[in-house]
């Protein structure tokens, strides 16, 4: 029976399997609307469908917002995991064989539930399980795996029939469902529930020794004494400042461009007017860049740091932003050369790929897994991620209704002021979590010394942060 880091790394890849599909789910609009915009499609659509098709599943995420929360409290974090998986295999086999559109409505709207669901419960699972120095790429790996699912619909949808994607999703899904069961859950959650020799058991085989069990016992006992009602996320000083950050990242995320660029890649692609280039190829290597970058990122947040990694992805975002901005006001303009300067857009597109998914596409979610303390973790990821479908529903109409009526420039720019100012809110305001236990983070958020670390260096980190 594996134990120790290899039962992490086993419980991780399997608890990210339903991410690798939400991956599929979140960007299935940009490939399959061309599709179903084909005279052969097996479901017509109309312009309307089209926003729909996308602000529906995001509507899904904030009806999924009081379900997340009672399910992740009152069942686990490994049931809650399971749960979604269930639902998310519900949607895709609805996608598969539908034939109207109001069937890709009802899956859309349930892969949004879900999703809500599993960018809950799964973070706050990988946090848990994970020893501190594992914690940043154990925790990342949730969006490498998004961002694979984001490969596959954009490799798979344009060129294979209508049906595919929904097999390869069943397959993943079908087997998390068989698998994960038989996982550790999670020892905090076990701690909290008062499953003391349940919890040494999970934390025998995750870490394979119990060295932290007093730890994690005396941080559940300590964090309980303040009740986890929605009045102690704001009145508290480590809650409010958690969830304080953790919001204003969630609409960075989207205010910086990825949304509307992911869901409407091709379009957008196409709107550049570039001879340089195959629209659906790039969109391919779009999300491949982003792919290798997130996995080369979540080796380095546990050396790098979230802070500087957010930073300097950020200043990255907003350059990409700014040319991109300018090529097409300029081409608004009638005064560039599509057919000498095409190239231009190809490169700010990879370079911005590149850089969200090495900061601002991927620290967000590691810190909101770190930052809350147990008895509030639930609801301030809930509400969070609440927020997070929120703001992305939000800036998909706005985003829609300036292309319509000023062009693609507007946006642009306004991503390009987000992106910078991320950058000066990482700076002034996020603290480092790299090497910090989760009980050290809450000393650290209190701004309170602790009273004993094993780094020297520590203590000085603390008190400055």
């Amino acid at each position: 029976m594996f134990t120790g880091i290899t039962l992490q790394i086993i419980s991780a890849l399997i608890a990210t399997l339903s991410a690798f599909v939400d991956g599929m789910h979140f960007a299935w609009t940009a490939p399959i609307v061309p599709v179903l915009r084909r005279p052969e499609s097996p479901i017509k659509i109309t312009p309307n469908d089209v926003t729909l098709l996308e602000t529906i599943y995001l509507s899904g995420g904030v009806v999924g917002l009081p379900i997340t929360i009672f399910l992740v409290n009152k069942i686990g974090r490994k049931k809650s995991i399971l749960t979604a998986s269930a639902i998310n295999l519900i949607a895709w086999i609805i996608i598969g064989t539908a034939d109207q559109v109001q069937y890709l409505y009802l899956a859309r709207f349930l892969g949004g539930l879900e999703a809500n669901v599993n960018y809950v419960s799964t973070p706050m699972y990988l946090a848990e399980i994970a020893e501190e120095k594992f914690r940043g790429v154990l925790s990342g790996s949730l969006y490498v795996m998004v961002t694979f699912g984001m490969l596959t619909i954009y490799s798979v949808a344009p060129f294979l029939p209508f049906y595919v994607p929904s097999v390869v999703a069943g397959v993943l899904l079908v087997t998390q469902l068989v698998t994960f069961g038989i996982l550790p859950e999670s020892p905090y959650y076990l701690m909290k529930q008062g499953q003391e020799e349940k919890a040494k058991a999970a934390l025998l085989k995750l870490r394979g020794n119990l060295d932290k069990l007093e730890t994690i016992s005396s941080a559940v006992r300590q964090q309980q004494r303040e009740r986890g009602r929605l009045r102690e996320l704001f009145s508290v000083s480590n809650n409010r400042r958690a969830f304080t950050i953790v919001l204003y990242l969630t609409a960075a995320q989207h205010f910086s461009g990825i949304t509307p660029i992911l869901m409407n890649l091709h379009t957008i692609l196409v709107d550049t007017d570039s001879t340089f280039f195959n629209y659906n190829m790039t969109a391919i290597l779009f999300v491949a860049v982003m792919l290798i970058t997130s996995i080369v990122t979540s080796f380095f947040l546990d050396k790098l740091g979230r802070k500087f990694l957010l930073i300097i992805s950020s200043i990255v975002c907003g350059s990409c932003l700014l040319i991109m901005a300018v090529y097409f006001h300029l081409k608004t303009l009638g005064k560039v050369d599509s057919s000498a300067f095409g190239w231009i857009p190809l490169v700010a597109v990879m370079t911005y790929a590149a850089g969200f998914r090495s900061g601002i596409g991927l620290v967000p979610i590691v810190l909101a897994s770190e930052l809350f303390s147990m008895n509030v973790k639930a609801l301030g990821m809930s509400l969070s991620d609440g927020m997070y479908v929120t703001f992305g529903f939000i800036c998909i109409e706005i985003y829609q209704s300036i292309v319509h009526y000023c062009g693609y420039y507007v946006p642009f720019y306004i991503f390009t002021i987000v992106a910078f100012v991320t950058a000066v809110f990482a700076f002034f305001v996020i603290p480092e979590t790299k090497g910090k236990s989760l009980e050290e983070i809450q000393i650290l958020l209190k701004k309170r010394k602790p009273t004993h670390t094993n780094d020297k260096y520590e203590n000085c980190d603390l008190v400055i942060a």
